[in-house]
């Protein structure tokens, strides 16, 4: 029997929550209005306590590796499903706000099973909706309802709904996705922050024999998939994708309103190197506000911190990357000597 797809929702994506100015802390505080998150407390057995001297940036030997972290409200982690391979229908419970990461999670129950689990939710999907994942094959009364036959366009009318979990060779293309595997056994790993997305532009036009070591035409193993950034990326086919955008799009238009509210989510203030002693970083030192006669670099000295310096090498070069993103703006970037575009 055929089911209908989630409904599409009112789009909210340019509303923001603003406040009377009653403090100062309040006159430049934005907030997105997402009145369907839950209010309570999370499923605690998908949870466990974030503790330890990491909070700080911190490693097992005391050391600050991250700088410009500590403090902040207790918190307890939340263990998201990324992989998704457990087959069948799957119920949304409620739509969670995530302490951990900038989208909302989405908690799932088993229809048949009973059994729980957090997933990145899809934007648009609310409490009640019904999806799947589809990387264990096609369900069997799947295919008695289409007579047996594998058409493609049929399949992907009754699969590709937004929050399902799919092969990348399953997904039509021009289909926006997030959540996106590298490797045909493992979890999402691309576009899993609020509001990003890829594009499935389509598959590879070669690939190699596995007896005989030639190319040739015809389907291949991979599938280009364009990131935001305009980077295209090839991916292999049997990795997975969720079909739609991670949700909390507009968490990059909040404005926090006080610099307490900073202090709240762990991070600690960042000090420039003009305004530290010439001992303490590059840029130290001086009288005024100078850093002398030195190009900007990092803290360590040992690399540029401006002009977008590659730190990787050469010889190590990507060879997923098809198409690599637009650098410096689209403008040539000036040469490291000092003079100017040519």
């Amino acid at each position: 029997m055929f089911e209908a797809p989630p409904p599409i929702r009112e789009d909210m994506s340019t509303m923001m929550r603003t406040y009377k100015p009653r403090t100062p802390g309040v006159r430049h505080l934005k907030r997105a209005i997402n009145d369907h998150l839950w209010k309570g407390r999370a499923h605690l057995p998908l949870t466990y306590p974030r503790k330890g001297h990491a909070i700080g940036g911190r490693n097992n030997s005391g050391r600050v590796m991250v700088r410009h972290r500590g403090g902040g409200h207790k918190r307890r982690i939340r263990v998201v499903d990324f992989s998704r391979v457990e087959a069948g229908k799957h119920t949304v419970e409620r739509i969670e706000h995530d302490p951990g990461r900038s989208a909302h999670i989405a908690l799932l129950t088993h229809n048949e099973t009973g059994e729980k689990s957090y997933i990145v939710a899809a934007e648009g999907m609310r409490a009640g909706d019904v999806i799947q994942s589809y990387r264990k094959g096609i369900p069997e009364d799947l295919l008695k309802s289409m007579g047996g036959v594998m058409d493609p366009a049929m399949i992907a009318a009754k699969t590709a709904w937004r929050g399902n979990c799919l092969p990348l060779h399953m997904i039509p293309p021009g289909t926006l996705i997030y959540n996106i595997g590298l490797t045909r056994d493992g979890g999402g790993q691309l576009c899993r922050s609020a509001g990003t997305f890829g594009t499935l532009v389509g598959s590879s036009d070669t690939h190699r024999d596995t007896e005989g070591g030639t190319r040739r035409k015809g389907q291949g193993l991979y599938v280009n998939v364009r990131l935001q950034s305009g980077e295209f990326r090839k991916i292999h086919k049997e990795a997975c994708a969720t079909i739609g955008v991670a949700s909390n799009a507009n968490h990059g238009r909040e404005q926090l309103g006080k610099a307490g509210r900073k202090r709240w989510l762990g991070i600690r203030p960042t000090v420039r190197g003009v305004a530290m002693n010439a001992s303490d970083h590059p840029h130290g030192g001086g009288r005024g506000k100078s850093k002398g006669n030195v190009i900007p670099i990092s803290v360590w000295g040992r690399t540029p911190a401006k002009s977008g310096f590659k730190t990787r090498k050469k010889s190590n070069i990507n060879k997923a990357v098809v198409v690599p993103r637009v650098r410096n703006q689209g403008r040539r970037r000036r040469d490291q000597s000092g003079g100017g575009s040519r």
